[in-house]
């Protein structure tokens, strides 16, 4: 393999750890499914910093990674909520964030043209958030010491990010659509 292609490979195989990681959670293998999280995640800002420094980006890895993110993200809420340790409403909040940007970028794509999706600043934090709450929340019932304080804490401040992370989403792109159609793009 050639080493520029790595990052996508990374990405592949976070893309194939959501599954285990998913059943050891529905398993009460907590440990386990924290494991395959951590490992995940790791993968996750280990072909980001690969991309970036060496400069190993493709349209393939601007394909993969965030497909990997998100069935990382979203397959780990469901399933926490599914199992009632994640509240319903923030899983519809963290999916439905999801959906709306999926949504609004077909839309935009074929009624305004080409959709360069680039995640925003708000965007990153936002992943990094949900992602930590739900290792946090994985991680206290592996019954590793985590406050339930900061649980609490960690869930308003993800509910709040998310909301505020799909709302800039849609004005981003409303604007820009906005502009398109007066003829300012």
């Amino acid at each position: 393999m050639i080493l520029r292609h790595l990052p996508n490979a990374l990405s592949v195989v976070r893309i194939m750890l959501v599954p285990p990681a998913i059943a050891a959670l529905v398993a009460d293998r907590y440990r386990t499914a924290l494991l395959l999280l951590l490992i995940a995640g790791l993968t996750d800002g280990l072909d980001g910093y690969l991309a970036r420094r060496y400069g190993w980006t493709s349209h393939l890895g601007s394909i993969l990674d965030p497909i990997a993110d998100k069935l990382l993200v979203v397959g780990a809420y469901v399933a926490l909520g599914w199992l009632g340790h994640v509240p319903v409403w923030l899983v519809i909040l963290v999916v439905g964030r999801d959906v709306v940007i999926v949504t609004g970028a077909a839309a935009y794509h074929f009624t305004v043209g080409v959709v360069e999706m680039a995640p925003t600043p708000l965007s990153k934090v936002n992943s990094g958030l949900q992602v930590v709450y739900a290792l946090s929340v994985v991680a206290a019932l592996a019954r590793l010491p985590v406050p339930a304080i900061a649980l609490d804490a960690l869930r308003w401040v993800v509910a709040a990010i998310t909301v505020g992370s799909g709302l800039n989403y849609v004005w981003i792109w409303g604007q820009k659509a906005a502009a398109h159609r007066s003829g300012k793009a």
